[in-house]
């Protein structure tokens, strides 16, 4: 039997998929300004500065460096400012000081970029077909690491805002949509506060994983059965009024809802809320407030648009795992494991599936049977975390369009409240 040759890429589809996606992170990064761009205000953040150049290094390194003939490094120092955590790749800055980069100057990564992307363009136009099929794959990888520092960006400047007297608003007006960061039926996200639907599914042997048909992470691979008891899902995610339900019942005092880490994390860091809620009497919020001389009653909350009165429909956010899970408890329901919520993912009526806050779920981030992480350098991009972490699921406002899929695996350390991370309930059947 004879097997029909794999057609190359179209290079013109990918110039102008790398052009979106490189014009957008300057997008997000243009209502900044040079001092803003310089924040790293803690060590699992970073500058906003660092991820224009960070992803651009990606690109130099891992493509351009391997398959443009003659390409010249921009600055040979970059390498070693601007590496994340590839160690095949050589010595790096360290990462809780990327902060301390004052040079090179914005207006120096910005050059960069320049160079950076007329060469890729120039490697695409005149590429081969034999050329163009190998560097397909790392040009994808590199374009969907882009979206996943567009999102940090964003969640990395609010949180250097947050920390931040003023509170000052990442976007001024409140009816601003973040560009291409979400699409127009994520913004229409919020719900009322009648109980949610539990959408019912009847649990067996289930396929999971990417079903590789266009582009996906290695983590999501291979696809496997997993056998599932039946259980329910939440059609919706928890409001921000459950949560100040959950406040007001002494949710934050009560260790028997709480795992022991996570009550052990509530003590040491005095969690009382959300990461971005303020009480009425907070004085960062009476700084808020000055220039229009509102006052502020009830709890508010710090967001992308600067801080707004609570929203008691809108999807909870800013809450580590052990927020969540604790929440389940108190709810009398669970988290779900993330082999349930992408099964479920295909139930009719389940809302907010992406586009509000990505979901924790109670599973470990680990690899699936038989996992191979991607050739080269890239090898360290997933499997090396695969350890202490977990699992999120959907997507969030910050999410670019068309960036997750139903078997995207987010991860993070269980304290994590940074990111716009919230709730979607389970139970057993």
């Amino acid at each position: 039997m004879r097997y029909a040759e794999p057609h190359p890429p179209d290079p013109t589809i990918l110039l102008q998929r790398l052009r979106t996606v490189r014009s957008h992170s300057v997008a997000l990064a243009a209502p900044l300004s040079a001092e803003d761009q310089c924040l790293q205000s803690m060590p699992d953040a970073s500058p906003t500065k660092w991820h224009l150049a960070h992803t651009t290094w990606f690109f130099e390194t891992l493509l351009l460096g391997l398959h443009a003939p003659g390409y010249t490094p921009f600055n040979p120092a970059f390498p070693y400012l601007f590496n994340s955590y590839y160690e095949a790749l050589g010595p790096r800055h360290t990462r809780a000081q990327r902060g301390l980069l004052s040079r090179p100057s914005l207006e120096a990564i910005r050059t960069y970029r320049q160079h950076v992307d007329q060469a890729l363009e120039a490697l695409l136009e005149s590429a081969s077909p034999t050329c163009l099929m190998a560097i397909e794959p790392i040009l994808r990888l590199g374009l969907a690491h882009e979206e996943q520092h567009q999102e940090l960006l964003v969640t990395d400047i609010l949180h250097a805002f947050w920390c931040n007297p003023l509170l000052p608003a990442y976007r001024e007006h409140p009816g601003e949509r973040l560009g291409a960061l979400s699409t127009p039926s994520a913004q229409a996200g919020h719900t009322h506060a009648q109980a949610p639907e539990w959408l019912r599914h009847p649990g067996g042997i289930v396929e999971i994983g990417h079903d590789s048909a266009g582009f996906a992470f290695d983590n999501e691979t291979p696809r496997h059965p997993v056998l599932l008891q039946p259980f329910a899902l939440a059609d919706r995610l928890v409001t921000c009024g459950e949560y100040a339900e959950f406040i007001a019942e002494g949710g934050y005092q009560r260790p028997e809802f709480w795992l022991s880490d996570g009550w052990a994390t509530v003590q040491a860091q005095r969690w009382r809320a959300p990461a971005y809620w303020l009480e009425a009497d907070d004085p960062r919020l009476a700084l808020a407030h000055a220039a229009s001389h509102a006052t502020a009653s009830g709890w508010h909350v710090f967001g992308v648009h600067g801080v707004a009165p609570l929203d008691a429909g809108a999807p909870v956010a800013q809450i580590s795992f052990y927020e969540a899970a604790a929440y389940a408890e108190w709810a009398g329901a669970r988290l779900p494991t993330e082999f349930e919520w992408e099964a479920a993912a295909s139930l009719p009526g389940l809302r907010q599936l992406t586009g509000q806050v990505w979901q924790w779920t109670r599973s470990s981030y680990e690899p699936y049977p038989g996992f191979v992480p991607l050739p080269g350098a890239a090898a360290e991009y997933n499997g090396k975390f695969m350890v202490g972490q977990r699992v999120l699921r959907g997507g969030s406002l910050a999410t670019p369009a068309g960036h997750t899929r139903p078997s995207y695996r987010n991860f993070f350390p269980p304290p994590t409240r940074w990111q716009f991370s919230g709730v979607r309930l389970a139970k057993n059947l």
